[in-house]
């Protein structure tokens, strides 16, 4: 009988949680922003300001793709980048469909790092010193 309990308890809880956090573990404030493949078109969205020892989640869902892309910056000399170049914005909120041509387009071209999720639907990634 407890273990049928234990059962209905264990499945009554719901889903787990799923979606793509960034933990900013540096000491000062990051802007991010998300480059990512939707499996129709490539799009990169920001910006996210994370404060120093706080995470907030950039995707709300299961994740669906293995590879997502993120580059984030101290507002100073100190930023995350790495080889993967998507389009960015001035602006404080931004959606852009496409990599290509973004300085044809008014937009900033960054380096954005590859986050390998080993396709599992939660992600959390960290920013540090």
């Amino acid at each position: 009988m407890r273990r049928v309990l234990l059962a209905i308890f264990l499945c009554a809880c719901g889903p787990a949680y799923a979606g793509l956090d960034v933990c900013n573990k540096a000491a000062s404030p990051a802007k991010v922003a998300l480059g990512r493949f939707d499996g129709a078109a490539w799009m990169s969205q920001g910006w996210w300001t994370i404060a120093p020892k706080t995470c907030a989640r950039l995707i709300d869902r299961p994740l669906v793709a293995r590879y997502y892309y993120l580059y984030a910056s101290d507002g100073g000399a100190g930023s995350w980048s790495g080889g993967r170049g998507f389009c960015v914005a001035r602006t404080e909120h931004f959606t852009i469909g496409g990599r290509s041509d973004c300085a044809g387009r008014g937009y900033d071209q960054k380096a954005f790092f590859e986050v390998d999720t080993g396709n599992a639907p939660d992600w959390t990634q960290s920013l540090a010193d």
